[in-house]
């Protein structure tokens, strides 16, 4: 055990055991994840994780919710930072696809905790996360059928889950091939044809004459 480990704040220990977590997560299923093998990456006891998290679940609870912060802080601040609603959606997509290539266990904890049987805190967390992040969507949604960006007659809610289940396919895809970073590579494409899906027709023309000023405006 180094001496430094046993040094750190109570926040920063927390903080570390939430990205030995999240780091773990990408290695290995997560319901595989030990309090022990977590106790290890940190060259701690258990004893000494416990002083921090009163349990395992305290521990999930705390990397989803570490997980909901990062991602809605992300994502708001590439929306806020685009010059129009199609853009913001655009800019949304490329920082959520940049968040899991970066954190690749994030999406195996994420799935994990959706599709587990019983609704623990960390799975109400894992929940109010989608619905959070689905009202955002909305929202742009919205925005850009009243400016004229996107058809009016796009129903905003199944747009928004279709954005979405547009991030979980392509996230599928890579965790299938093992390359999760491979993920990137394939975002601009797909946001394209859901771009087009939406948009209404001058939008799309316009885009389609200039898909790199469309890209930097969502940059």
């Amino acid at each position: 055990m180094t001496t430094e480990a046993t040094r750190l704040p109570a926040d920063e220990r927390r903080s570390a055991t939430i990205e030995s977590v999240v780091a773990l997560a990408a290695e290995c299923d997560p319901s595989e994840i030990t309090t022990t093998a977590i106790a290890e990456r940190m060259n701690l006891t258990q004893g000494a994780l416990f002083r921090h998290f009163a349990s395992k679940d305290a521990i999930w609870e705390a990397v989803i919710g570490w997980v909901s912060e990062r991602l809605l802080s992300r994502t708001d601040r590439a929306a806020q930072a685009a010059a129009s609603p199609l853009a913001a959606l655009e800019a949304v997509f490329m920082a959520h696809i940049d968040f899991v290539a970066r954190h690749p266990g994030v999406p195996r904890m994420m799935f994990g905790e959706l599709q587990r049987a019983g609704l623990t805190p960390a799975k109400r967390m894992a929940q109010e996360l989608m619905r959070r992040y689905g009202e955002r969507l909305q929202f742009l949604i919205e925005q850009g059928k009243a400016q004229g960006e996107i058809e009016g007659h796009v129903d905003a809610t199944t747009a928004a889950t279709l954005f979405i289940g547009m991030v979980q396919g392509l996230v599928m895809q890579a965790m299938i091939g093992g390359k999760l970073d491979s993920v990137r590579a394939c975002a601009p494409g797909a946001f394209a044809i859901y771009r087009r899906g939406i948009a209404n027709s001058s939008a799309a023309s316009a885009a389609a004459d200039d898909p790199q000023g469309a890209r930097k405006r969502a940059s």
